[in-house]
């Protein structure tokens, strides 16, 4: 969870600070802001004696905790880099920075400026910082004995200018990104599907939504023959999970997100090798940015409608289980072939979509799922492969990822690989040609179950985890696709 939840804008002058730790940023080269200049000046010629030592250089993410003499209070330099190169992101990743090394060093209390008021506007630079705070100062404590008591970041007061518009908004996006990487960091005999719909009743109370669940018997009976295949070999009860929120005009058609909400992956009858196979607890993680989204949303209250579906199950190799061959009927009455049970996603997101595109007709609609691992040769995890058949939405949501540091780069959806996905006996197979192009066929598949709505598919395999550590994302669940789709709604918006 985010440790840092209280943070506030102080109109006192920053010498009256009594937190653990006074923050300054600082441009390679030795630029300083004025708060930096006069904290400098009190302390003797503090950060200008660490420059002319070489101890600090204002490289990008660099850090360095000074004492600043006679008493315990610490001085924290952040480097933002080259002045003419600072962005939304390097403030961001300078909040992260701050908040894990604060919080390694084991200090509570944090008094910071906000880096890049003047050059980034207020609210947008106060809401990047806060955001990085918030998400650099995450930890995942749920199951630790022996840690319960290590000192965390508890608050952060901001002493030189900021937005408290930037500040709310900063902080509920943050948070709601916590609560993704929460989910997906749970083990999947607690995060259930049952526990998903939980969430999504209680995101929908807070904010004013209306949440409907439906069970295994439901969603079946109305013809969601492709999930109900993936749920078959499942004992844990599967759920079918839609949330709206009506914050527009009536009648005005909603913006749409869809989440694979597959709570562990076994492959089902076509088993996965067992390295590594508990890390398919994440294979969830595009419904857990789904109800991060409408956490945020239930914060934020934006204007227009929105709408959001999960399907959610675990795929396991019952004695119930769909088999290679088996030929299934999706909601929108496409056959599909089963080529290979664990390429599963696609079969419950193709009913969540089918679902959507009929009952509400979106403006827009967007799916996040960890749907292959081919995105992590093509991609790396650096970015998220996006594809859709709305060029508009494809270049909104590539310019949002650059905005909010969650990249997304575009694949095609040519016929030629569409054809790949056709089969000889059914409407559709789950697999595409053999070795070629997974990432591509995946979204050649679900194209099949969206119509006329302009619609992206964004596989998040290679963004939604990693074993690395970055400014403001831990190692681990990354929450990504909250603040990406945010930022979507307010370029669309």
């Amino acid at each position: 969870m985010a440790q840092l939840n209280k943070i506030q804008i102080s109109s006192k002058d920053w010498t009256t600070s009594k937190a653990d730790v006074l923050t300054v940023s600082m441009f390679k080269g030795g630029a300083l802001s004025s708060m930096g200049r006069a904290v400098d000046r009190r302390f003797g010629k503090i950060i200008t004696k660490a420059v002319k030592s070489g101890d600090f250089k204002g490289k990008s993410n660099e850090t360095l905790l000074l004492f600043t003499g006679g008493s315990s209070a610490r001085l924290l330099l952040i480097g933002l880099g080259e002045r003419k190169e600072l962005t939304v992101e390097k403030v961001r990743e300078a909040g992260g920075t701050m908040a894990k090394v604060i919080q390694s060093a084991g200090h509570e209390t944090i008094a910071s400026e906000v880096p890049g008021l003047k050059k980034l506007g207020d609210a947008e630079a106060t809401q990047a910082f806060v955001e990085g705070a918030v998400l650099g100062s995450y930890r995942f404590l749920n199951y630790k004995t022996v840690e319960k008591d290590a000192k965390i970041v508890k608050s952060l007061t901001i002493v030189e200018g900021g937005s408290r518009t930037g500040l709310k908004r900063g902080k509920v996006i943050a948070q709601a990104v916590c609560l993704a990487r929460d989910l997906a960091a749970h083990p999947s005999n607690v995060a259930t599907p049952s526990r998903l719909a939980r969430e999504a009743r209680r995101i929908a109370r807070s904010g004013g939504m209306t949440c409907k669940v439906l069970n295994r018997d439901q969603f079946t009976k109305m013809g969601m023959g492709a999930f109900a295949s993936v749920a078959r070999g499942a004992d844990e009860p599967p759920k079918f999970i839609l949330m709206e929120y009506r914050g527009g005009k009536k009648g005005e058609k909603p913006f749409a997100f869809v989440g694979k909400g597959i709570t562990f992956d076994t492959g089902g009858i076509s088993i996965k090798p067992s390295s590594k196979m508990d890390e398919m607890k994440y294979d969830m993680c595009g419904a857990a940015a789904v109800l991060g989204i409408m956490q945020a949303v239930a914060g934020l209250k934006p204007k227009g409608n929105i709408i959001a579906a999960i399907a959610a199950t675990e795929n396991m190799p019952g004695g119930r289980a769909s088999k290679p061959g088996d030929i299934v009927k999706a909601y929108n009455g496409k056959t599909i072939e089963i080529l290979n049970t664990d390429a599963e996603g696609r079969l419950v997101l193709a009913d969540a979509l089918s679902y959507l595109s009929k009952h509400h007709t979106p403006a827009y609609m967007v799916n996040f799922a960890t749907l292959t691992g081919a995105v992590i040769v093509a991609l790396g995890h650096v970015a998220s492969a996006v594809m859709g058949t709305d060029e508009k939405l494809i270049k909104s949501i590539i310019k949002a990822g650059e905005a909010t540091g969650e990249r997304a780069w575009e694949l095609p959806l040519w016929d030629e690989y569409c054809d790949d996905v056709k089969s000889k006996i059914a409407d559709v197979k789950n697999l595409g040609a053999p070795g070629q192009a997974g990432t591509i066929a995946g979204g050649a598949f679900l194209k099949a179950f969206v119509g006329d709505i302009p619609w992206a598919h964004l596989d998040i395999a290679g963004t939604a985890w990693w074993n690395k550590d970055r400014p403001y994302v831990p190692s681990g669940p990354s929450g990504v696709g909250v603040r990406l789709s945010l930022e979507l709604l307010n370029i669309l918006g």
